[in-house]
């Protein structure tokens, strides 16, 4: 992943003064759930569970809480929001900046954590640090962590072709050691799944001692070597 932006733990008092709503979002398939710090509420971190994909629901959380700092300081506040890089990619981080929400997606190998934190993983803490994380990088904090460039759809496209051909080649190999393990259990060291006269060489086989292939052996072993569309010949 392409990082941008590094800017140690702010695990001291939390500061409110930064004229923003501070949201960190965890992201499960059965919850998200979203820990806020507002201003005008002292320091105190307020912990709401939207339902997994429900992005409206999203959205009007973060419309409530808008609402009660403007009720509490007379004033309007921007929403800023962190979430880790993770297996939900990069839509929601999009379809936040599309609604002119300031968002960023952490690397969460990057943010510093106490050693004694770590053996303490509970939703609360983990919320609470993404918050803190996000503050000290808007103060312009060093090394507190690394901000994630989000690739364009068009990107994410392009880097699938490269996936797939990795996921292909990977394929093939499990495919071909497949085959030698098979033939090599009946005394046959010499085979090679990848060469042209496969086929040819297949059908001529003799075990270590002597026999033919059987029918089903040989349907196994064959089964990678039928067509022009075979994974072992891409």
């Amino acid at each position: 992943m392409d990082v941008i932006a590094q800017s140690p733990d702010c695990a001291g008092t939390i500061r409110t003064d930064l004229g923003a709503i501070f949201v960190s979002l965890e992201l499960s398939r059965a919850k998200w759930l979203v820990t806020s710090l507002s201003p005008g509420g002292g320091e105190k971190m307020s912990r709401h569970v939207v339902d997994g994909g429900d992005l409206a629901g999203l959205f009007d959380r973060f419309a409530t809480l808008k609402r009660k700092a403007e009720a509490r300081t007379g004033r309007t506040f921007p929403v800023i929001v962190i979430q880790e890089a993770g297996l939900d990619g990069f839509w929601i981080h999009r379809a936040l900046q599309a609604q002119g929400i300031e968002s960023h997606v952490v690397d969460p190998a990057s943010i510093a954590m106490p050693r004694r934190r770590r053996r303490v993983k509970t939703d609360r803490i983990d919320g609470e640090t993404l918050v803190r994380t996000l503050m000290a990088f808007k103060r312009g904090e060093p090394r507190v962590c690394s901000m994630v460039r989000a690739p364009t759809p068009e990107e994410e496209d392009r880097r699938r072709l490269v996936r797939e051909r990795q996921e292909l080649t990977a394929e093939r190999v499990r495919h071909v050691n497949r085959i030698k393990g098979l033939l090599f259990a009946q005394g046959i060291r010499d085979y090679r799944p990848l060469r042209r006269d496969r086929r040819q060489r297949l059908a001529e086989l003799r075990g270590g001692d002597g026999r033919p292939l059987g029918p089903h052996l040989k349907a196994q072993s064959i089964g990678c070597s039928t067509g022009s569309n075979c994974c072992c010949s891409r």
